[in-house]
């Protein structure tokens, strides 16, 4: 492993070989923790976990690591890549930073990617976060684009359409309009203006992760979010025109063991405001 040391945010970067040959780029948090909690990045992000929560998760006991998925930073791209791949590489990547049992937390597209983790790793992991996570597309009963912008659906409606679809979509120059809310742009002023320096690195070397990540969204994710044994706590802006809370709700809705937390006046972003109760909800879990 290449290893080295972020010493204003005490936090560890590393190049993990797989048994496949690929590289993970992995972080870990260099602070005492008796909770290890292992964050899902959004679409496009790299995986430095969320700075804006770092104060807050020090006074539980709450050590952050993650990894880049595969296509973006540092991690090797794993063509055709399903949502269950994530569980063997963060399986990985756990072992290689010598952590054994965990939680997950994930944002936006990185929501399905931690239930992945629940569902696949149920001897690791100990209770999941979900922020803004999307449903699978085949979900009985769920309008999947109801409420959706408009942008966001014919972005994933070209990957439904297949590879070749979403790679002639993503290079034609079209733009992506998120329609932020006022309580997202609020939210984007302050803190979590973090979020353009984990922007900005994930699209410098093209769309290559961000249409890998959306084409396993809308395919099989291979597997039950409802076979979930573990506790999840679902979080969702009830003006989230991105990810419409429908999705959140379908899938609270499904796992045996989940929790809703509807915010009426947050949107897609400003949802990561109501995050450090979930932190203290997640220690709850773990004490």
């Amino acid at each position: 492993m290449n290893e080295r040391l972020r010493d204003w945010e005490a936090l560890l970067e590393t190049d993990i070989e797989l048994e496949d040959g690929r590289i993970v780029h992995a972080y870990k948090q260099d602070v005492a923790a008796d909770i290890h909690l292992l964050w899902h990045h959004g679409t496009p992000n790299i995986g430095t976990p969320p700075q804006p929560l770092f104060n807050a998760s020090a006074g539980l006991r709450i050590g952050w690591f993650s990894f880049d998925r595969p296509g973006y930073g540092g991690s090797t791209p794993l063509p055709g890549r399903d949502i269950a791949s994530a569980a063997g590489d963060a399986a990985a990547v756990a072992d290689a930073l010598e952590v054994d049992r965990f939680a997950v937390m994930g944002h936006s597209g990185g929501g399905p990617h931690a239930l992945a983790c629940a569902a696949l790793l149920p001897d690791r992991v100990t209770a999941a976060v979900i922020a803004s996570g999307l449903a699978p597309l085949e979900a009985e009963g769920l309008d999947w684009f109801a409420g959706m912008i408009p942008s966001g659906e014919a972005s994933l409606r070209a990957a439904i359409d297949g590879p070749d679809a979403k790679e002639r979509y993503e290079t034609s120059g079209v733009e992506y309009d998120p329609e932020f809310t006022a309580s997202d742009l609020a939210a984007l002023a302050g803190e979590w203006s973090w979020l353009g320096e984990v922007v900005g690195p994930a699209v410098a070397e093209g769309p290559g992760g961000l249409i890998a990540d959306d084409l396993a969204y809308v395919t099989p994710w291979g597997f039950n979010p409802a076979e979930i044994s573990a506790p999840i706590l679902f979080l969702h802006g009830g003006k989230d025109r991105i990810v419409p809370s429908s999705h959140s709700q379908w899938l609270a809705d499904r796992c045996p063991k989940a929790e809703l937390r509807l915010s009426p006046e947050d949107g897609h972003v400003s949802i990561l405001t109501s995050a450090v109760p979930a932190l203290e909800w997640l220690r709850g879990q773990n004490d």
